[in-house]
């Protein structure tokens, strides 16, 4: 009952009594880290999070993870590679684990090193699994910890003992001197015999990671008037990409004529790696390349909130950028990505230079032959679906995906597309949003600048 009882957090709740809706909560530092950490969680694990009571499609994300646990171990190329995306480490897992309202069994994070005493490595070699090989083929197998340098005070993000405020749509307020004034242009308020303070003792299971950022809109079923649509990105990450020379995937894409529709796609490893690369991203990552489409909800105000907080009340810079651009963990990432998301560095993790230490690519096992690859086993090639099931290739399978979407024979045509940096952000958000990705990337019909398509639902 004690250990219940602790992992809640309470709030102080202004309610419109006529509208039953809430005009803001006040609250501590404490609630604030947890709002504040979901911006680091990546995807995966919050299709693992979303799913623990009951299911919830988060656009094809739940079926990209269902495809890495029914695909066979042999089309990866390491079996930690599955892990990597079933459970993925986020660039701030250490922190979270000093959250005063846990959302999830935070453990501490295992490293492993070298259990060759006579280990000649020029620099000394850790691991996430006990599994990997070192470079001297040595088993890592021997556990160490690292811990990361804090600065002193406050909660786990965000200095304390300050209160802040907090919308109904989750934007975060500083702390202010005049309670009235935090009042003007908030949710519902229109005079006082409509207000009353409520407390609540929020726990686990209220969070907005269960309750709010993931059950406050519903995902549309896609029709035509999504299908007409195009999901608009305007990135500096696309613009920059595009401005060097990259290496464009190709895809063959299954349509049908009549229906304007991407029955499947038949790709290469290429490619799979690509999407199955969504599930390590951070939620905060993905809302940040939906910036300029001026989206509204509960992820877009949590970041803009974030982003506009004076950087006195954070507990230092680097916890800022861990927000609005985090990083993945390292070796999370391979060569040529088209997103283009860079790894944390070793200093911003554990306080130390890269030169002091490296991590072993749990993906290669240090074979120089797949140094630096992706999560899948070439030359493989694979089908996806337009709601990103994976699966081998099979002609069988495709006749049956034909036949059961009543596509004639005589209605299918052949279409290559190249996916690069551009393409790889609008397929990011549509699999995030929609549940027909590969049509709404790449078949939607350009619309007027400002105009959302497939995003359209989150206004």
């Amino acid at each position: 009952m004690g250990e219940k009882s602790m992992n809640k957090i309470s709030l102080k709740v202004l309610v419109n009594n006529l509208t039953n809706k809430v005009i803001f909560a006040e609250c501590d530092s404490d609630f604030i880290d947890v709002l504040l950490s979901f911006l680091t969680i990546p995807m995966g694990k919050i299709v693992r999070l979303s799913n623990r009571s009951q299911p919830l499609r988060i656009g094809c994300m739940d079926n990209l993870y269902g495809s890495v646990e029914n695909l066979d171990l042999q089309l990866f190329q390491t079996a930690e590679c599955r892990d990597m995306l079933l459970h993925p480490r986020s660039g701030a897992e250490d922190l979270l684990m000093n959250l005063k309202l846990k959302y999830d069994q935070f453990k501490p994070s295992r490293y492993f090193k070298c259990s060759n005493e006579s280990c000649r490595s020029p620099i000394q070699s850790y691991s996430y699994y006990e599994t990997v090989c070192c470079w001297c083929k040595g088993m890592m197998n021997v556990e160490t910890t690292f811990k990361r340098k804090e600065t002193e005070g406050g909660g786990v993000f965000v200095k304390g003992p300050a209160r802040f405020i907090i919308s109904d749509d989750l934007q975060v307020l500083p702390p202010f001197t005049s309670a009235i004034s935090s009042l003007v242009g908030l949710n519902g308020f229109a005079d006082w015999n409509t207000v009353e303070e409520l407390t609540f003792d929020v726990g686990a299971d209220e969070t907005p990671l269960s309750d709010t950022l993931l059950k406050d809109k519903t995902v549309p079923n896609v029709s035509i008037e999504y299908l007409d649509e195009e999901i608009h990105i305007e990135s500096q990450k696309v613009e920059d990409k595009m401005n060097k020379e990259e290496q464009k995937i190709p895809i063959r894409l299954i349509v049908s004529k009549s229906k304007k529709k991407v029955c499947y796609a038949e790709a290469g490893v290429d490619f799979v790696n690509l999407i199955f690369s969504f599930l390590t991203l951070p939620l905060g990552f993905i809302v940040k390349q939906m910036q300029n489409n001026s989206m509204k909800g509960c992820n877009d105000r949590l970041y803009r909130g974030v982003r506009d907080l004076d950087e006195q009340y954070l507990k230092s810079y680097l916890h800022k950028k861990m927000f609005l651009s985090p990083a993945l963990p390292p070796k999370y990432g391979y060569e040529n990505h088209p997103l283009g998301i860079e790894e944390s560095s070793y200093k911003d993790i554990f306080g130390v230079p890269a030169k002091v230490f490296d991590f072993v690519d749990p993906k290669s096992h240090d074979n120089e032959d797949v140094k630096a690859c992706g999560f899948m086993k070439g030359p493989e090639m694979f089908m996806v679906t337009d709601n990103l099931n994976v699966s081998p290739i099979s002609a069988i399978l495709g006749m049956s995906i034909l036949r059961e979407m009543n596509v004639p024979v005589t209605d299918v045509e052949v279409r290559v597309v190249h996916v690069g940096a551009e393409e790889a952000f609008r397929l990011l958000v549509a699999s995030f949003v929609c549940d027909a990705a590969l049509t709404s990337a790449f078949l939607a019909k350009p619309k007027r600048d400002g105009e959302l398509g497939c995003l359209g639902f989150l206004i």
